[in-house]
């Protein structure tokens, strides 16, 4: 592998690692919201 695919690839891998821990935050706050919504708080 090509040292500037290694970097390109470790570049992808941090991006999706951000990504899939934005995702998470969100489906949480989801989560709360439906919660909270339904009067179980």
């Amino acid at each position: 592998m090509k040292s500037e695919e290694a970097k390109r690839l470790k570049a992808l891998e941090d991006e999706n690692r951000r990504l899939k821990e934005i995702v998470a935050d969100l489906t949480l706050d989801n989560k709360r919201r439906e919660h909270l919504s339904e009067g179980n708080w």
